[in-house]
């Protein structure tokens, strides 16, 4: 690698590898956690307005936001024929329809009559009517019904049609593209369907749906989620159980990951914490308590832990949980989808989604998303607990010990907007690998808003 066209370096963290690691778990992992795949050298620094601008963020609207797929719900949201969902982005609103038994279909949320917003709320319904005048549309978007019709005598029904996008789904999420023209959902997401198809997504149900506003941009806060340089001043709690400088980031088309490997302590501490010690500090106990679970003599933390995870999955898939690595089951193991979809792999359960908070360039919605196993019929997701910009993760209890970790993420995004804002600088600096998948992320963005316009 280079940097900055310097002369080339090997960046190499202290500590083991994560494929080392890897190496000594008594249950292998999937062969794609071996593979490598690091951004070329490239730009390590990104202008300011990124997230400051109001321009640049109207030009994001038209060359991002219209023309990339995007995570807007999952299929068991509408699970029955007339179930909608409604999908905000930006100044924009999307309409996803359960058209069928088979088909979901996707509008523009807009009348076509004088422009209302068809809903405003997922409902079911067997026709999609305007609340205004009363104009309305079958599921399918063919127009059903023109009150007054005799006063419309120009009218063209084919003309009215609702104006459908581009829909597809994946991993049990329904995905949108407004891009006619853009290509097929599954040739932009790639390698990661193959990735994610052990741990079949569509097989799970949403368990916990948190979401909150952030005094921030929405690609200041999303970027804070894809690198763990910020660990050890962040977090430093979590130095003795997890690695950070030695985790592996790699860089595909329209998706890039970090492995997290957990169980280990981080290369930079000074000392050597015990198994004992490590598993204290993943259960949260305070120094001076005692430990809450000893560990059994000889075993490892990972060792453990995954034994641990086994055993809570058994219930919903049976025996498959003895298939399972140990890393799917203790690592974390985070993907992101270009432009703002974050889907934890293996068992983790977590899945970010990151927005403009309405139209706002300075405000971001992030929700918290958490999938999990069931046994039986699929219970019914979970209903969003949202928190406004001055409230605590920690005030949704669902969220465990999660909303702590939370607090400490988020502490720092207001104050890095305020900062951006209010300094004369024009570029921010960038870390070469532990920061590579922000790299990848702008050099995407990048790809889109120099395309052009688009009509």
């Amino acid at each position: 690698m280079t940097i900055d066209n310097e002369t080339p370096v090997e960046l190499r963290s202290p500590g083991p590898a994560y494929s080392e690691i890897l190496e000594g778990d008594a249950r292998r992992a999937p062969a794609h956690f071996f593979e490598e795949s690091p951004l070329p050298p490239g730009p390590t620094t990104g202008p300011v307005e990124r997230y400051t601008s109001r321009d640049w963020y109207e030009t994001e609207k038209q060359r991002v936001w219209r023309q990339t797929w995007q995570a807007t719900c999952r299929e068991e949201h509408i699970p029955d024929v007339g179930d909608t969902y409604v999908y905000d982005i930006c100044d924009m609103s999307f309409l996803i329809v359960r058209s069928a038994a088979d088909e979901i279909k996707a509008y523009w949320n807009v009348c076509r009559h004088r422009g209302r917003q068809l809903q405003s709320e997922p409902c079911r319904t067997d026709v999609l009517r305007c609340p205004f005048h009363g104009f309305a549309w079958d599921l399918d978007g063919d127009l059903a019904f023109v009150p007054s019709e005799w006063d419309f005598p120009d009218l063209d029904r084919q003309e009215m049609r609702l104006i459908e996008v581009q829909v597809d789904t994946w991993a049990g999420f329904v995905f949108i593209n407004p891009d006619p023209g853009a290509e097929a959902l599954g040739d932009y997401l790639g390698e990661i369907v193959e990735h994610f198809e052990p741990w079949a997504l569509e097989d799970r149900y949403v368990e916990v749906h948190v979401a909150k506003v952030i005094e921030a941009n929405w690609k200041a806060v999303q970027e804070a989620f894809m690198e763990s340089f910020h660990v050890a001043a962040t977090h430093p709690q979590q130095l003795v159980r997890l690695g950070d400088t030695n985790s592996q980031h790699d860089c595909y088309g329209n998706f890039n990951r970090s492995l997290h490997p957990s169980g280990i302590p981080s290369p930079l501490l000074d000392w050597a914490p015990t198994e004992q010690e490590m598993l204290d500090n993943m259960l949260d106990v305070r120094e001076g308590e005692p430990s809450l679970v000893p560990l059994p003599e000889g075993a490892t933390l990972r060792e453990f832990a995954a034994e641990i995870g086994r055993s809570s999955l058994r219930p919903a898939i049976g025996d498959r949980a003895d298939e399972i690595s140990d890393a799917e089951l203790v690592d974390a193991i985070e993907y992101s989808v270009f432009p703002n979809f974050h889907p934890w792999a293996a068992f983790q359960r977590v899945v970010y989604r990151f927005r403009p908070h309405q139209d706002r360039h300075d405000q971001t919605v992030m929700e918290v998303i958490m999938l999990s196993p069931f046994d039986g019929d699929r219970p019914a997701p979970a209903e969003p607990i949202w928190l406004d910009a001055a409230a605590s993760w920690t005030e949704a209890e669902v969220l465990g010990i999660t909303g702590r970790i939370l607090d400490q993420d988020l502490y720092n995004l207001p104050k890095v907007q305020i900062g951006m804002r209010s300094a004369p600088i024009e570029n921010l600096k960038l870390a070469s690998y532990q920061e590579s998948r922000i790299r990848h992320f702008n050099e995407l963005l990048d790809g889109y808003m120099n395309a052009g316009d688009t009509d």
